[in-house]
């Protein structure tokens, strides 16, 4: 964790959300750390938050990321952070249906508790499981077209575009902060396809 994170300055509040046992701890302590935290700990209580500064072309963007539980007794506490978030990463499991298919109801409460202009991604996570994979990634490609959201699939374990994930966001929000209103909107979804192309990574 970034110590000067913690200075004074605006954050771009972050939230990672999904069902339980997608992997979102795992996913915040790739990026943090830089490290893979296996799900064989106990699931989340509550939440909590890592403050994280990253550099977007020369202009420090500081994340203030939380990790909220995905049991369903939880979900009272995370409506309230849909409020203050800047951004949702919304996280599925590719070798869980259910999870992937829980994804419309959460993007129904995003739309219901968060602001009109939060960033949101759609993370098809555990992309390193291929032998059991339950979610086709053209799947989830589409879920996030029909939506309008950003979409890609992440490795907690392999570390496969947890950088780009919150870099992406992070890109996002610090043009929503700096943008004049005669320059062109930043697409999110196209910096991502671009990304990806560059990378030559397929999620």
């Amino acid at each position: 964790m970034d110590v000067d994170a913690c200075d004074s300055g605006s954050k771009e509040s972050t939230i990672l959300v999904g069902d339980s046992g997608v992997g979102k701890t795992s996913l915040l302590v790739q990026f943090d750390q830089h490290k893979f935290q296996p799900g064989s700990f106990s699931a989340t209580v509550g939440i909590g938050f890592t403050n994280k500064v990253v550099d977007v072309d020369g202009t420090k963007v500081k994340l203030q990321i939380w990790d909220t539980a995905g049991q369903e007794r939880f979900r009272s506490i995370t409506h309230a952070y849909y409020r203050d978030a800047h951004a949702l990463l919304l996280l599925y499991d590719i070798t869980s249906k259910s999870s992937f298919d829980n994804i419309r109801a959460w993007l129904s409460e995003i739309r219901e508790y968060a602001q009109d202009d939060v960033v949101i991604m759609l993370l098809g996570n555990k992309a390193d499981s291929t032998q059991e994979r339950r979610v086709r990634r053209e799947d989830g490609e589409k879920l996030a077209k029909d939506h309008g959201v950003a979409f890609m699939e992440t490795s907690a374990k392999t570390g496969m575009n947890v950088e780009l994930a919150f870099m992406a966001i992070a890109r996002d929000l610090k043009n929503k902060q700096t943008r004049n209103p005669n320059d062109p909107k930043f697409c999110l979804e196209e910096y991502v396809d671009q990304e990806k192309q560059k990378s030559g990574c397929c999620g």
